[in-house]
């Protein structure tokens, strides 16, 4: 009997992660047909051109994850627990640092921020704009897209110091003609227990975080940000990966979000000034210690999104 119940708990899961990767697929290639063509057309040095298609490519991925939100709610019975979610607005500027565990972040920081804030501008690894679809959507939208130089190839070439920073002010150079939400994985990678053990973290269930990115976010669009909105998330089952999500395997997800004032701590010429560079990193290794204790504490829903 045992053996039966847990068969037809697999079964289940395999349709519902055949139907869930169906539509994904489907609205994925939908919307991707008029995204991209707004990212040619912005190739058109028109400026006021350009900003109205940006407007519509983002209304058109607004739209994308509220069909994603729908699958979700079809085939993937998950409860996301979310906390602290007041005073957010859709006419501000915020930038959102997350720790990074799984694919399934990103589903889940779209799903529960879409419409309540600015669409979510996520930074990426260069080689991410290969993906097929998703990669040209991506670049339609705006992401950046960030090359990670070891110090062994700046040794080989110095003359690739710098070039993430020169990509972040052209992407915030964007971002000011209209609001919206950055998004930064401050720990620059997903989780894993060998990373994390090759870096030593004095965080159990964290990287370290880096420091660069957002400092350099920051330093260009700083006083345009209006709050920082610090996301922390917490599988109680584990680490689950994109196909455990499809097949709803992934019972509960919790979200706590706080909302925090843009400190005058946090700006400043990151490149150029060496006491602001550890104030920084400093600041940023506080936010984390209290993203540790959250995570340990992180066991019961508040709302259910």
């Amino acid at each position: 009997m045992l053996l039966r119940t847990v068969k037809g708990i697999e079964v289940m899961s395999v349709i519902r992660s055949v139907f869930s990767l169906i539509f994904y697929a489907l609205n994925t290639l939908f919307w991707f047909i008029p995204i991209f063509i707004c990212g040619l057309l912005k190739l058109i040095p028109i400026k006021p051109l350009q900003k109205l298609l940006s407007w519509i490519a983002k209304q058109c991925a607004t739209i994308w994850v509220s069909f994603n939100t729908l699958n979700q709610r079809l085939f993937t019975p998950t409860k996301l627990n979310v906390t602290g979610l007041d005073s957010l607005k859709l006419k501000d500027w915020y930038l959102v640092i997350a720790n990074h565990q799984s694919w399934v972040d990103i589903l889940v920081l779209q799903r529960v921020f879409n419409r309540k804030i600015p669409f979510l501008n996520f930074f990426l690894k260069k080689e991410l704009i290969y993906v097929p679809i998703l990669g040209l959507c991506w670049w339609a939208l705006d992401f950046p897209f960030m090359t990670r130089t070891s110090k062994s190839q700046l040794k080989k070439n110095p003359k690739l110091r710098g070039k993430d920073l020169e990509t972040t002010r052209k992407a915030c150079e964007k971002f000011k003609e209209m609001p919206v939400t950055v998004v930064n994985f401050v720990e620059g990678t997903r989780f894993t227990q060998s990373k994390h053990a090759k870096q030593q973290s004095p965080f159990p269930h964290l990287l370290k975080p880096k420091a660069g990115g957002i400092a350099f976010v920051m330093q260009a669009m700083g006083e345009q940000i209006s709050q920082v909105v610090n996301v922390t998330l917490h599988y109680p089952d584990g680490i689950p990966t994109f196909m455990d999500f499809a097949g709803g395997k992934v019972k509960n997800i919790n979200i706590h979000v706080d909302v925090m004032p843009v400190s005058d701590e946090l700006i400043g010429d990151y490149t150029g000034d060496s006491e602001f560079r550890v104030r920084f990193q400093s600041e940023l290794n506080r936010l984390w210690e209290e993203k540790e204790q959250t995570l340990q504490s992180l066991d019961g829903p508040t709302s259910t999104k």
